[in-house]
Parts: C-alpha cells; structure tokens; sequence
C-alpha cells in the first residue's frame, strides 16, 4: 500500500483565492480593508519567519498588516498596554500575539487582554467556550486547517475512530472539539496515556501534535488509516544542515497509511491561511456583515 499524499499546499492555494476575492468584495462594497495585527517579543529566529510570512500573506490578501516588533526584555505591562491599544484600533479586525512569550511574561494574562472578537488564533477562555458550546465564529487555525483537509481527503468523519496524540490549548483540545462536533469518536492521548501504540492502532484518522521528531512509527498505524501529522521539528540533517520532521516517521508510514501529510507541505500550509480566514470573518462580525462565503 502506498498512501494517499495529502496536499496542504494545494488546498491552502485553493482557500487563499476564495479569501482574495471575499476580501475584494469588501473593499469594494463596504470600503472595509480586513486589518490584522502581529505582536512579537524577542527575536526568535523561527518566530521571526512565522510573523513575516503572516505578514507578507495578509498584504498579497489585500488585506492591511500592522507588525509590533518588542525586545525580549519588554515588560509585561508594555506587551499588555500594546495589546489594549491594537484592541481599541478599529482598522485592526484580528490580533495574533506570537507564542512563545519570554519566560517573564504571563501568558495567560495576555490572552485575557484580548479583545476575544479580535482573537483571530481562538486562545481566549471566551472563544474556547464558544467552541465547546459550538457557537465559535474563530476556531483556532491549525485544527481548523486540520478539519478542512479531512473533509476534502476524507470525507464525512461520523463515527470514524479519531485519536489526538497531544492535548495543548493550542492544538490538541480544539482540535478535538471540531472533530467531535462533526460526530467522530474521538480518544485523546498524552505523555501519560499507557500503551499508546496499542491506543493508536486502533484508530481510522491519527493526529500527532506531539512534538517529538518521528515518534510515530509505521507499526503504530491502523492499516489503511488516515495520518494527519501537525508536529514540525528541526533535525541533524548531517554536514552541518538540518531538516523538517513531523511527529511521524513518514518514510515507514506511507506504506502503512492510507492517506498520510507530509511535513513540510501538509498540515503547516493550511494554518497561515486558516489565520487569514479568521481574520476576514472577525472584520464581517465586528462591523455588522454576513460572515464570507468561503
């Protein structure tokens, strides 16, 4: 068996001209330029490139990019006087602050400074509610890029066998309340969960948000299973490079899979789009216009 490549560049190109057009409508029917803002502490080298790349896909959208750049050492009370003033800006429909924050900043406290109609990355108490309750208009990026290859690959998911290998705010805990919600018997799995080969054997789609370098192996794979691998890892790639990995051993479980993302190219491509999406819908909610039809 040779699995089914699930093509994240694809289907993030075929969204990106959807939100072009819908961010064109805008302009051109309601004067409304959808506005998104980052927020970066420190100089992360690969945070840098996250924040950048955001940036330069909000301007190609048309949509307007505000980068807030901080040194490492900037107080907690700055970041949050930053935050409120992106808040009250009504020209910005969507705040991204980028995470990891320095380890002296509440992280918490941040995302409770945010506007939750602004949280275009769904990590508000307010928007994770609004998730369980399934009335969320912002549904965290990666699971919701996550939830659109599955339906374009898989199909309807109801009563399919999903396990989440990971249970972060970010990733893990959202992502199993869309795949709930769309009638999946959903298992989460953890650091924790004993004999996690055997849990993951026995599942239809496998998600690994793990962030272990190809911790996943082939003989943990369901024959015939959908993979969908959201780890990114940098490796020795030997002579003094590196190299992306995901989560999974991906050379071992194409043989095994049925449907498999490879990193880069899977997962990774959907979440600045997904972002995005997230930040057309916030500029129709904040001024009173029928979500895009995306």
């Amino acid at each position: 068996m040779t699995a089914i490549i699930i093509d994240g560049k694809a289907s993030a190109a075929k969204l990106r001209e959807k939100i072009a057009v819908e961010a064109a409508r805008l302009k051109s029917a309601h004067d409304l330029q959808p506005g998104l803002a980052t927020v970066l502490v420190g100089n992360d080298p690969a945070s840098e490139v996250y924040v950048r790349n955001k940036g330069k896909t909000a301007e190609a959208l048309g949509f307007k990019s505000v980068h807030v750049a901080l040194a490492a050492d900037t107080a907690q009370t700055v970041l949050l006087g930053k935050v409120r003033e992106l808040c009250a800006d009504k020209s910005v429909h969507g705040i991204l602050v980028q995470l990891p924050l320095p380890k002296h900043i509440d992280e918490a406290a941040v995302l409770d400074a945010l506007d939750p109609a602004k949280d275009v990355d769904a990590l508000t108490p307010t928007n994770a509610g609004l998730l369980l309750s399934g009335r969320a208009h912002l549904v965290s990026c990666t699971p919701a890029g996550v939830m659109l290859l599955l339906k374009e690959y898989v199909g309807d998911i109801t009563g399919k066998d999903v396990l989440v290998i990971g249970r972060s705010l970010l990733f893990g805990k959202p992502a199993a309340q869309l795949l709930l919600a769309a009638n999946a018997t959903v298992t989460m799995a953890h650091s924790r969960s004993r004999d996690l080969p055997a849990i993951a054997r026995r599942a239809d789609i496998l998600v690994a948000a793990i962030g272990k370098p190809e911790m996943v192996k082939a003989d943990w794979i369901k024959p015939g299973a959908t993979v969908i691998d959201v780890g990114i890892n940098r490796v020795d790639a030997g002579g003094g490079k590196t190299k992306l990995v995901g989560d999974v051993d991906y050379d071992a479980a194409k043989d095994v899979a049925g449907a498999i993302t490879p990193v880069p190219g899977g997962v990774g491509a959907m979440t600045i789009v997904c972002l995005m999406q997230n930040t057309l819908i916030a500029a129709c909610t904040q001024n009173g216009l029928p979500l895009p039809k995306l």
